[in-house]
């Protein structure tokens, strides 16, 4: 097997790692990570999108396992994440989601430094009876496929940042991942037709290998140091993005 190959195994499995754990980046940090070294932006967009629906896969029965899941959440988040990941993949070949990016990162910069805000005061969980749900959900989709990554940041964010469980929520949001990645992929398969991706089996092989250990991870952690960690990954990632 070449050098390549383990590089994506190591990006794929850090990534993924990250996303278990917190419920979000696989898809921001493997396409930056496959852009650092030399692979070209539409093929680590393809390739990251192809390796998501294994990882999630993964994570999302790893989290099952572990009962990190809200069944509830997943009925009313799923149906509206996939309508808007179709939307949002098929309408990406006609407008350029770069357009929309800094918005999306000045929004996700705020909810960061708003769950950040939430972590050092006293927690009021609610029951997920929130009439907002299907709107992240459908919302969440769309700017996932248009902007190759994106479901874990506003999902999560928007919806820990309204007051739900973090443990229940990243596991919901991993699980519920797959079927809108599904989606996703397939629109893209159905609207732009197939392209070789075999160099996608090292990002899966390490995202696979890598999503039993997030889900250990996020069912350990205390909540509060999981709410800092997840604020921090937003503020980060949204401030490169942003400058």
């Amino acid at each position: 097997m070449s050098a390549d190959f383990w590089i994506f195994v190591v990006i794929g499995f850090l990534a993924q790692l990250v996303d278990g754990a917190l419920g979000m980046a696989f898809g921001l940090l493997s396409t930056t990570s496959l852009l650092a070294v030399g692979v070209p932006p539409a093929t680590a967009s393809a390739m990251t999108h192809i390796a998501e629906i294994f990882t999630t896969a993964a994570s999302g029965a790893s989290h099952t396992y572990h009962r990190n899941i809200d069944w509830r959440l997943v009925a009313r988040l799923a149906p509206a994440g996939m309508i808007g990941g179709a939307l949002g993949a098929y309408g990406v070949s006609n407008v350029d989601g770069e357009t929309i990016e800094p918005f999306v990162s000045a929004y996700l910069l705020l909810v960061g430094i708003y769950i950040l805000f939430k972590a050092f005061r006293p927690l009021w969980l609610r029951e997920v009876r929130d009439w907002a749900v299907p709107l992240i959900g459908l919302g969440g989709g769309a700017l996932d496929a248009a902007g190759g990554g994106g479901w874990g940041p506003i999902v999560t964010t928007s919806l820990i940042g309204r007051g739900h469980e973090p443990k229940k929520v990243i596991g919901s949001t991993s699980l519920t991942e797959f079927v809108v990645t599904l989606t996703i992929s397939a629109t893209f398969v159905l609207t732009l037709g197939w392209s070789d991706l075999g160099s996608a089996i090292g990002l899966v092989l390490g995202g696979v290998l890598a999503a039993p250990v997030g889900a250990l991870v996020v069912r350990r952690l205390p909540v509060r140091p999981l709410m800092i960690a997840v604020s921090f990954v937003i503020i980060a990632t949204s401030a490169m993005r942003i400058f």
